[in-house]
């Protein structure tokens, strides 16, 4: 059978902007039959996250990440409908999960990297489980909970950066929703503002491309900065961090801004920003949610229980076909999406009455 896939075409450059000609769409030869163990799946969603970028490099700079090879397929969060198994713990018709699942139509894969996904949990939205039931949710959930330090009544207040992206978009939502009184976000678009406070809940958003980031902070954030969800790092995080308070948090969730540059992560602050948080003991921690994966069952269920109860409003940017990951890639890291970006290869019909 032949089927389609993406390998990666050529590097961008540890320096480099990635664009959609970094990839390339063949077409190979996919064997008849499976061995035990295996499973032959279809593949309906494929994930693209900023944490990719470092994969496009040679060396990811990461014990945790391996690279991806040239004109060799590329993989990250995918789902699935089993066609055929010759693995115990799946039959046909399930639908599964993998971070490692490759950028390609039909896929035979070893059943050991899948987990079965219940549509009930996300009312038949398969592609949630790549967003706001899945890594980015729990990535979201599981850092303000280990890094945020709320105290539900305490008055706190929240700044999200990349506050209309995959994390951003729920990290305000769960901010509120685990106790602070105030959460402001801060994105790149009048559209996305508008967004974070008709439908995600946040009390205020800043556009960091129109005006001064720090006046708009100190007039939306009168008591000061307790809580920081940073997403992007650089000029805007910095800002940010001069007006966090004495004993505040830093939620390290990413730092897209640096992703194109070759320095460490996280990257170091200038060293007037970080004497200011050392002056005023604010943590700054590296978080990594997948230290934490004894926490991920029962995140997922809190999340898909906020989901369903209306509590956790999900965004995602939907684009189709496997011949447009790269496309959604480049979109994706400078700005493009508004909540998860999820490219759609195949739709999974029977899941439209749910």
């Amino acid at each position: 059978m032949i089927v389609q896939r993406v390998v990666l075409n050529s590097r961008p450059g540890k320096n480099g902007n990635p664009v959609a000609e970094n990839f390339r769409v063949e077409e190979v030869n996919l064997p008849d039959n499976i061995n035990e163990g295996q499973v032959q799946v279809r593949t309906l969603y494929l994930s693209v996250d900023p944490y990719m970028r470092c994969r496009m490099n040679e060396d990811t700079g990461s014990d945790y990440i391996s690279p991806w090879q040239l004109s060799q397929v590329v993989d990250g969060g995918g789902i699935g409908i089993i066609e055929e198994s010759k693995h115990t713990n799946f039959t046909k018709g399930d639908f599964v999960t993998s971070f490692y699942w490759p950028w390609q139509t039909k896929v035979i894969l070893d059943g050991n990297i899948l987990e079965k996904v219940d549509p009930q949990l996300v009312d038949g939205h398969l592609s949630y489980f790549l967003g706001a039931i899945g890594m980015p949710g729990l990535t979201s959930l599981i850092g303000i909970q280990e890094k945020g330090h709320i105290t539900a009544g305490s008055n706190q207040t929240m700044v999200v950066s990349g506050a209309a992206g995959a994390c951003g978009s729920l990290a305000g939502q769960i901010g509120h929703l685990m106790g602070c009184s105030r959460v402001v976000g801060i994105c790149g678009t009048p559209e996305k503002c508008l967004l974070l406070t008709s439908e995600l809940g946040f009390d205020a958003a800043i556009n960091y491309k129109e005006g001064s980031v720090a006046e708009q902070l100190r007039e939306l954030c009168p008591s000061g900065v307790d809580v920081y969800f940073d997403n992007v790092g650089g000029d805007i995080s910095d800002t940010v961090i001069s007006q966090m308070n004495q004993d505040s948090h830093i939620i390290l969730c990413g730092q897209i801004s640096q992703y194109n540059k070759d320095v460490p992560y996280p990257p170091l602050l200038p060293s007037a920003v970080e004497a200011i948080r050392k002056e005023r003991n604010i943590t700054r921690e590296r978080f990594l949610v997948l230290n934490f994966k004894d926490k991920f069952e029962s995140g997922i269920l809190q999340l898909s229980q906020w989901f369903k109860e209306g509590k956790l409003k999900i965004k995602e940017t939907m684009i189709n076909g496997l011949e447009n990951m790269g496309a959604a890639f480049q979109s994706m890291m400078t700005g493009g999406n508004i909540g998860k970006q999820i490219v759609c290869i195949s739709e999974e019909t029977s899941l439209l009455s749910l």
